[in-house]
């Protein structure tokens, strides 16, 4: 796949960067997909949710009746299930929803991710930013020259630039991350891939040394 180097201004530099087809263009696996936006959401469940048992909560240990003779129904303290203010039973505890996926399991779903995408035509690549100082202007001003101010953007930088990054903060609609950080979920919930110049020549560079 090849595809134009832009500039912040939205012009062709006259540059191309050629993207591996085996990564941009390969037959998306919707499964592996699914198991790793699972995952990912599951992971950021904290699982603190907690009910108090019968052997936690306020009452007396004794024993409300005798257990035989009285016409009613056997029952213990006044801490017992059925009562009002009792304890609970088969509440929630406090537990991890995080789950194991193989790390062959998550190549896959990234790549797969990327090549919707590419199939898409949802990846811009634009040239390296350098901003001099934090201007969320200068980075709204570069999303609009791309024609990619009204989509959800996944901007991806092969390193973190303190002042680029914080340009990006306050765009709602723009989640800015380093190419290592990347994950499926981004891929999936943004409409629109951007990657700079130098992230995208990673791709390139990773597919020589294989």
């Amino acid at each position: 796949m090849q595809l134009d180097v832009i500039s912040i201004k939205g012009i062709k530099t006259g540059r191309t960067i050629e993207l591996p087809d085996d990564i941009f263009a390969a037959e998306p696996n919707s499964h592996v997909v699914y198991l790793a936006v699972k995952q990912y959401l599951a992971a950021q469940r904290q699982g603190t949710h907690k009910v108090k048992t019968r052997a936690e909560v306020k009452g007396a240990s004794r024993k409300l009746h005798r257990q035989k003779g009285t016409g009613g129904a056997r029952k213990g303290n006044i801490r017992n299930p059925l009562y009002k203010g009792g304890g609970t039973i088969f509440g929630p505890k406090p537990h991890s929803y995080d789950f194991k996926l193989n790390r062959k399991v998550k190549d896959l779903a990234k790549i797969s991710a990327l090549s919707v995408k590419g199939k898409e035509n949802a990846i811009v690549v634009v040239e390296d930013l350098s901003f001099e100082a934090p201007k969320t202007s200068l980075f709204a001003g570069m999303l609009g020259a791309l024609n990619v101010a009204d989509k959800k953007a996944l901007f991806v930088a092969a390193d973190f630039n303190e002042n680029v990054f914080l340009s990006a903060r306050n765009i709602s609609s723009v989640l800015a991350t380093e190419l290592a950080d990347v994950n499926t979920y981004d891929l999936v919930n943004a409409d629109v891939l951007v990657m700079t110049e130098s992230a995208a020549k990673m791709f390139t560079e990773e597919e020589v040394e294989a």
